[in-house]
């Protein structure tokens, strides 16, 4: 079962359904999926997929639901929160290549980072990318997100060596597109 937490145009984020864990094991171990993603040389079995899964699912991370199917699509969160100084790393996934280059990542990281700023109050919420996943990038880039930074070879893959980019949003740098929006149509 989904709640629909916050809602996009094409998707919405709930809360994580523990029993979606066998589903992100078949994603997590499809290299063409894992291959975007800072862990694809880890192996994930079921046992430890669903403690993962549980872990997630007591801290601010996400279902990424499509809207039209009700279905699982990938997920997306922060796993590292620094709340003295306001800086939060947002990760996303999405495993059903049936979705990719369709704009749900984007609708997904823009309520996300809604609620990054909006609601954890965060100052600036980071990224990590690897140089070779271009989609991603352009995804990125068009929510809004700018290059950092980079380590310069920090990842080999099928022999050659690519960039680690860091990639941030400020707070004054994002529009909020769907809490501002509730908050202002409610009488507080």
């Amino acid at each position: 079962m989904y709640y629909k937490k916050l809602i996009g145009e094409k998707c919405y984020l709930s809360p994580m359904n523990v029993d979606d864990y066998e589903k992100y094991v078949e994603w997590i171990n499809d290299m063409e999926v894992a291959a975007g993603m800072l862990f694809a040389s880890q192996i994930v079995t079921k046992e430890r997929e669903k403690e993962l899964v549980e872990s997630f699912s007591k801290d601010y991370n996400f279902a990424i639901i499509d809207i039209k199917q009700d279905e699982l699509i990938g997920n997306i969160g922060f796993p590292k929160i620094d709340y003295i100084n306001g800086v939060a790393e947002v990760g996303l996934f999405i495993g059903n290549k049936e979705y990719w280059s369709k704009g749900y990542g984007q609708d997904a990281l823009k309520l996300a980072l809604d609620f990054g700023f909006n609601i954890l109050n965060m100052h600036n919420i980071y990224l990590r990318v690897y140089s070779y996943n271009k989609p991603a990038i352009s995804c990125y880039k068009k929510v809004g997100f700018k290059e950092a930074g980079r380590i310069r070879g920090a990842k080999k893959i099928a022999g050659e060596r690519y960039d680690e980019i860091i990639m941030d949003i400020l707070e004054d740098e994002y529009e909020s597109v769907y809490i501002k929006k509730i908050v202002s149509q409610k009488n507080f």
